[in-house]
């Protein structure tokens, strides 16, 4: 069975267009294990100031857990190619993108977000959602908390961004079969997951869309 990712909750930023991309990947459709935390180094500090997103104010990310520093020359040379690009905003809208996919795919919906999603990561989420009502199970998940959003790697190659974002999130899940039974999880047990998802976007177009085009767990 195609594996899934297990991601979250309703978009933060409907009818926003969101600055992420996400990417491919298939996964179990329960949530993935927390790995322990790796020794990728000590993030580096945020160069820039929040702004607001859809006329909400925004939190800022703690300066210290905005990226990596092997993500910091990525990261420094998207700001010089593109002034508008915002660290804290991109990681403010990458959460909301991973909450909206995540709730749309769990609700077998997919046709919400594709507009963010590459094809062939939206063909991938496509096939789980068949295969899932095929065998008659329904999924009852829900995102608990995102604990960290933090960008892990950064690149610009002739003036297409890529950047990857770690998530570490508290899901809580359920599936259940055709009969209502319980077949996997429990809603009061959350399970601590970390995914990578990578968004892409073209600077040298005019839309400011960033789309989805990996995902992958750790």
């Amino acid at each position: 069975m195609v594996a899934i990712i297990i991601l979250g909750l309703f978009a933060l930023f409907i009818g926003l267009r969101l600055y992420s991309v996400l990417g491919e990947r298939t996964g179990h459709e329960q949530p993935l294990t927390l790995k322990p935390a790796d020794s990728e180094g000590e993030s580096a500090a945020v160069p820039r100031a929040p702004a607001a997103i859809a006329g909400q104010s925004v939190a800022a990310e703690p300066l210290d857990t905005a990226y990596l520093p092997t993500a910091g020359p990525g990261v420094r040379a998207l700001l010089a190619a593109d002034p508008s690009f915002d660290v804290a905003r991109f990681l403010e809208g990458a959460q909301g993108a991973y909450r909206m996919i995540l709730e749309a795919f769990w609700a077998g919906k997919i046709d919400e977000v594709r507009g963010f999603l590459d094809p062939d990561i939206a063909a991938a989420f496509d096939e789980a959602i068949t295969q899932r009502e095929a065998a008659g199970q329904t999924l009852e998940n829900r995102l608990i908390a995102i604990e960290q959003a933090l960008i892990v790697e950064c690149n610009l190659v002739a003036q297409v961004a890529t950047v990857t974002v770690r998530f570490e999130a508290d899901i809580a899940a359920i599936t259940r079969d055709s009969a209502s039974n319980v077949v996997a999880g429990s809603m009061s047990d959350a399970v601590q997951t970390r995914d990578r998802w990578t968004f892409r976007r073209d600077l040298g177009l005019n839309d400011p869309n960033w789309i989805l085009i990996e995902t992958d767990d750790e």
